[in-house]
């Protein structure tokens, strides 16, 4: 429903000229008279997102946050603010409560991203946590997912699948490798891996226009999926396509650009994994051979 859902929204959407870019990326650019803001929202729900009795309400917390700062740091933004509203469960709502937002301020005074407001409500049903993320564009430079062009090649910044086992709770958002490369390498496109590498890359590559082929030799896969796939090299890779929730990077690169991104941050977080390409969908490349690739991960019902 989602996919179906955002492009009926998209075109029903009020086209006004302070929304330079709207409803499908990442994020939204609103433009100011100083520097473009940039925004984006998510909610996480208990037993869709997390389980609050493994998880624990402050890791909930970070998670609701560092959800919202991976879109920002998708855009190439720089974060500045969030807001925070909870709909709890009636029991024992201001314990949980004090809990999650503990976690809050935990991630937001690592990211020095202001708790500017929110909301709270009680109800009947599971815990759910929703931050809205502002962030602002710096030096003129945005990223978007449909930026991608016809011979880029398709990078990803770290090691994927398995996120169940634990990252899906407690990973970075990778603002540290943002920072680096902004003004400093030429990045065509870019989002951030939360449905799963290969439905994720269809998604950017749609956006642009054009299609991805993956090199499944090249994928980086954690030792997580690894351990969920006991060792069998397909299951492991199977977790490094579509598990989701590796919060990583997809960045569509030019090839002459690659050495440069290395040198700035380093080898182990520039993992070159195939290229966009003319021919539309998602493919995957053995010797001269295409074959259409599967897009498999998390999709929202």
């Amino acid at each position: 429903m989602e996919q179906s859902f955002v492009a009926w929204a998209k075109m029903r959407a009020r086209r006004l000229p302070q929304v330079k870019l709207g409803i499908g990326d990442d994020a939204a650019i609103i433009a100011t008279n100083a520097s473009d803001i940039v925004v984006t929202t998510d909610s996480i729900m208990d037993g869709v997102h997390f389980r609050l009795q493994e998880a624990g309400p402050r890791r909930v917390g970070r998670k609701a946050v560092s959800v919202n700062l991976s879109d920002l740091a998708a855009m190439g933004a720089q974060p500045l603010a969030i807001f925070l509203s909870l709909c709890l469960p009636r029991n024992d709502a201001q314990t949980l409560a004090a809990e999650i937002y503990e976690g809050v301020c935990e991630q937001s005074e690592k990211f020095q991203v202001a708790l500017a407001g929110g909301d709270t409500n009680c109800w009947d049903g599971p815990l759910v946590v929703h931050v809205t993320a502002v962030g602002k564009v710096v030096d003129d430079v945005i990223w978007t997912r449909s930026g991608a062009k016809i011979g880029d090649a398709v990078i990803v910044t770290g090691a994927l699948g398995g996120s169940l086992l634990g990252k899906h709770l407690d990973f970075v958002p990778r603002f540290d490798l943002v920072e680096k490369i902004r003004t400093r390498v030429e990045i065509h496109g870019a989002m951030d891996i939360s449905d799963g590498l290969s439905i994720d890359l269809l998604r950017m590559a749609d956006a642009s226009g054009c299609g991805a082929v993956l090199d499944l030799t090249q994928v980086p896969i954690t030792p997580a999926a690894w351990k969920m796939a006991a060792g069998a090299s397909d299951q492991a890779l199977a977790h490094a396509l579509g598990d989701g929730e590796d919060f990583e990077l997809i960045l569509a690169v030019p090839a002459k650009e690659i050495d440069k991104l290395r040198g700035l941050i380093g080898m182990q977080n520039v993992h070159v994994v195939g290229e966009f390409i003319s021919r539309t969908g998602l493919w995957s490349r053995h010797g001269s051979q295409y074959r259409q690739l599967p897009a498999t991960g998390y999709v929202h019902q």
